[in-house]
């Protein structure tokens, strides 16, 4: 199998959700839509205009010089294979803006708004790995940008609000430039653990670190008013795994009486007797 992978599921999806992360890649069975709020998706738009065409001295100082050139274009690798592994994947995406710098390389930037923290600043480096792979070596007729020699972060930590006019106002922040270290090598060898990952059994629920999984057990993994869905009960009845793919199943009611049905259904229609 070639695997699509996108740097944003292997930024949110990775960390503690590996089991709806196969489910995404492997099956086809997205979380439910939850957009971000609409601010910070316009504060994004508008970072992603204003920066477009500026000098990279402009955006912060002391990066490489260079100018702004691509903003909000499409990504593809070419299928990526693992020594021992027979399946295969890909990396497809979209990345923030791009700079041409005036050395003949380039530099890959990502916009965020919030406080960095070492803990964020690498589960996004992922996301600028992935499109690095995917601009030095892209699949026939996609995107070609290398080498690569830049990657970082663009925080805006908003600290300020005042009127700026009638019925204007301005909300000011802090800008900070996070470096990100190129690892070409260990980002290879995770993308091996994702694909080893995808090829095994579905993982079961994560109900500790992930509100989607939690949701699920509470509403459907075990028998409405069992013990696992009645506050203050911890015990619950033995959930077996899905004779098809190994995932989590259900208890549900069908015409004949109970029986076991995976999660993952209608994409996986394995069964059990109750």
């Amino acid at each position: 199998m070639n695997y699509r992978l996108s740097p944003s599921d292997l930024t949110f999806l990775y960390d503690g959700r590996k089991h709806c992360l196969v489910l995404k890649v492997k099956l086809g069975v997205s979380q439910p839509s939850i957009p971000l709020p609409a601010i910070f998706s316009k504060i994004g738009s508008l970072q992603k205009e204003y920066y477009s065409g500026k000098r990279t001295e402009a955006c912060y100082p002391g990066l490489p010089r260079g100018v702004v050139t691509y903003s909000e274009r499409q990504v593809r690798s070419r299928t990526i294979e693992s020594s021992g592994l027979d399946s295969t994947c890909y990396i497809s995406g979209r990345f923030d803006i791009v700079a041409d710098l005036e050395d003949g390389s380039f530099a890959v930037f990502d916009f965020k708004t919030g406080s960095p923290s070492d803990e964020k600043v690498e589960m996004y480096a992922r996301q600028l790995r992935a499109y690095t792979l995917a601009l030095e070596n892209p699949a026939d007729g996609a995107l070609c940008l290398r080498p690569i020699t830049t990657l970082g972060l663009l925080y805006f930590t908003p600290d300020r609000c005042e009127l700026s006019g009638s019925m204007r106002q301005l909300v000011d922040g802090a800008m900070q430039w996070v470096e990100v270290k190129r690892d070409d090598a260990g980002f290879m060898a995770f993308l091996r653990g994702v694909v080893t990952l995808l090829d095994g059994p579905l993982l079961a629920l994560e109900p500790e670190t992930c509100d989607w999984c939690r949701f699920r057990l509470r509403t459907g993994a075990s028998p409405a008013g069992s013990a696992a869905t009645v506050p203050g009960h911890t015990s619950s009845p033995a959930t077996p795994t899905c004779p098809t793919c190994g995932g989590s199943m259900r208890l549900v009611n069908g015409k004949f009486g109970e029986f076991w049905s995976c999660m993952a259904y209608p994409t996986c229609r394995g069964t059990r007797k109750v």
